[in-house]
């Protein structure tokens, strides 16, 4: 049985800590040769940036080899519906696939983005689960409906900056974007703040945009079992007043999932929810970040992105170090 990355919910408070803790060291000593003939796959079903990048860097700081590919583009499309048949775009299964790519590499890791058309279906995670299921070999979650190595940079960045954040005010608020994007990170953020018990308030616009359920009732079990708080609020002011870290996402109204145009009519009403000076001026003194990429002065302004107190870029960074620091555990590896 191996053991996977796929959420922080299967991982204890302790077994995370223990993940910085040698993330912390990582940093500090990049280069080592644990995965010297070890492989990983690295499928991306969406684009990206820093983590295609700090993926293939950190399996090649580690002595490893990574194979980045792409369904659709650059390999195979895959089907991942059971009993279907096969009369589309997708060229084979995603039984093949994994029966496949199991006996090349030692490590399977997935990004794939819900489809934004069923919210029910989509929620259920298929994609990553299918390769659960088929693999043989460990599988990491590079992003699906929820952002796992993005919780383990935020926290990492966090616990530098605040030292113990249990009972530290975590403010994440919705911010606007000109169209509805993927709730994972927000999700995320939920999650791990709570669960290293951060007094967490949840800031949007209105009841159409909470998170999902599951997300809200994991914060609140989270909270309840460390002593902290859940505050959800639709009040700027009040929401970012003594916040001690302020964390930004846009995501979709999920009534309006699969409807863009309607969630939109909505939507163009939050311009304000943008992260500025004199919202940051509100808190006490607080860090501010966000996972990136950020469109500039939509979701944030020039004067907080360039501002002493914004620790963006260094969450960023932080990505190669967390993710290192999972993949050396998930095979029993210590530097």
């Amino acid at each position: 049985m191996y053991k996977n990355f796929i959420n922080t919910e299967d991982w204890s408070k302790s077994e995370i800590e223990d993940l910085i803790d040698v993330a912390n060291q990582l940093k500090e000593s990049p280069f080592h040769q644990n995965f010297k003939n070890k492989s990983f796959a690295l499928l991306f079903l969406n684009p990206s940036m820093r983590t295609r990048t700090s993926f293939e860097l950190g399996i090649q700081q580690l002595g490893g080899t990574a194979i980045v590919l792409q369904p659709g583009k650059d390999a195979w499309g895959i089907e991942f519906e059971e009993g279907i048949v096969m009369n589309g775009d997708a060229e084979e299964h995603i039984k093949e696939v994994a029966a496949v790519l199991s006996t090349y590499v030692d490590a399977i890791a997935i990004r794939a983005f819900p489809k934004f058309q069923n919210w029910d279906y989509d929620k259920q995670d298929n994609v990553i689960k299918s390769f659960v299921k088929y693999s043989n070999v460990p599988i990491i979650n590079m992003e699906t409906i929820v952002h796992p190595c993005q919780e383990l940079a935020l926290m990492m960045t966090m616990k530098k900056h605040l030292g113990k954040v249990e009972n530290k005010k975590f403010l994440l608020t919705w911010t606007y974007h000109p169209k509805p994007l993927n709730t994972a990170v927000a999700n995320s953020a939920l999650s791990i703040a709570s669960k290293f018990g951060m007094d967490v308030t949840l800031l949007c616009p209105n009841k159409d945009y909470l998170l999902d359920k599951k997300y809200l009732k994991i914060a609140e079990e989270n909270c309840q079992q460390q002593g902290s708080t859940l505050t959800i609020s639709h009040d700027i002011e009040e929401s970012y007043n003594n916040a001690d870290f302020v964390y930004a996402k846009s995501w979709g109204a999920l009534p309006y999932y699969g409807n863009p145009e309607e969630e939109f009519k909505i939507r163009r009403q939050y311009a304000h929810f943008m992260v500025d000076e004199h919202k940051m001026s509100l808190t006490n003194q607080a860090k501010f970040s966000h996972c990136l990429p950020l469109r500039r002065n939509i979701k944030a302004t020039d004067a907080v992105m360039d501002s002493d107190y914004c620790v963006a870029i260094e969450e960023a960074e932080n990505r190669l170090h967390v993710q290192k620091a999972m993949m050396l555990n998930l095979f029993g590896e210590k530097i």
